[in-house]
C-alpha cells in the first residue's frame, strides 16, 4: 500500500531556534503552510510531531496551535486535536453578513485616524494589485489594503475579528481566485473606496464597502455552486 506523504515533510527548519522565539517561529512557518496550501485542510498537527520536527518541548508547540486556532486557521477536533480548518463553503453568505457588520464598524472607527502615511501605504498596495500575477500574492495583498483601512480602529478586539474574517478570504482566493475570474472588478472598487476614505467621508466609505462585499459574496456564491467548484470538491 503506497503511504500518504507527510505534509509536514514540506517544512524546513533551519537549525535549532532560540527558545524565546519558538513560539513565534512555529506560529509564522504554519501559518504560511497553511495559507499557501503545503498543509491541506484537514490536516491533523499532532504536538509531539511538531515538537520533533522543530526541536523543541510541547509547550511552545501548544502555544503556537491556541494563536492559530485564534487566528481562525486551525480547529481543534475531539480525538483528533488541532486540524486546518476548511475554506470558505456553503455559509459564504453567513461569514460575509459578518464581515460586512465588523468591518463597517472598524472603518468607521478608522477613518479620523488615518494618516497620510496610512492613505499612501494602501494606495501601494492597490498598485501592487493592480501589476500583480501570482494568485497567492493577491490574496495576501488584498488582506493588506482592507487592514490598512481598518488599521487605525482603537477597539483591537474588533481589529482581530476583522482579520481572522480576513485570513479566512486570503486563503479561499488563494485557491479559486483563477477560478473564479476576479481582479479588475476589485481594484476599481478598491480605488472608489480609498478615495471616500481620503476625503472622510464615513458614510460614502462604509457604503462601497458593503457594496465591494456585497458583491465578493455573489461571486464566491456563485462560484461554489458552480459545476467547476462541485467537481473540484468531489475530487479532493
Amino acid at each position: 500500500m503506497t503511504q500518504k506523504p507527510n505534509p509536514l515533510s514540506s517544512i524546513k527548519v533551519n537549525g535549532p531556534i532560540p527558545a524565546h522565539l519558538a513560539r513565534s517561529v512555529i506560529e509564522e512557518t504554519l501559518r504560511a503552510a497553511i495559507l499557501d496550501g503545503r498543509i491541506p485542510c484537514g490536516t491533523a498537527l499532532r504536538q509531539q510531531d511538531l515538537a520533533d520536527l522543530f526541536g523543541v518541548s510541547r509547550m511552545p508547540v501548544r502555544e503556537a496551535l491556541r494563536q492559530l486556532e485564534a487566528q481562525a486557521l486551525l480547529n481543534v477536533v475531539a480525538h483528533k486535536g488541532a486540524v486546518v480548518a476548511p475554506l470558505v463553503q456553503g455559509d459564504a453568505v453567513e461569514t460575509y453578513a459578518l464581515r460586512i457588520l465588523l468591518e463597517s464598524e472598524a472603518l468607521r472607527l478608522s477613518i479620523p485616524l488615518l494618516t497620510a502615511e496610512d492613505l499612501e501605504q494602501a494606495a501601494r498596495y492597490i498598485d501592487e494589485l493592480e501589476t500583480e500575477h501570482d494568485y497567492t500574492e493577491i490574496g495576501r495583498l488584498n488582506r493588506l489594503f482592507h487592514m490598512s483601512m481598518y488599521c487605525k480602529a482603537p477597539n483591537r478586539r474588533l481589529l482581530k475579528l476583522v482579520e481572522d474574517g480576513l485570513n479566512e478570504e486570503e486563503r479561499f482566493l488563494r485557491f479559486n481566485l483563477e477560478a473564479m475570474g476576479l481582479g479588475k472588478l476589485s481594484q476599481e472598487d478598491h480605488r472608489a473606496l480609498l478615495r471616500a476614505v481620503e476625503g472622510r467621508d464615513i458614510e460614502r466609505s462604509v457604503k462601497l464597502l458593503e457594496q465591494h462585499l456585497n458583491r465578493g459574496v455573489e461571486v464566491i456564491t456563485r462560484y461554489l455552486d458552480s459545476p467547476e467548484a462541485q467537481s473540484s470538491k468531489t475530487s479532493k
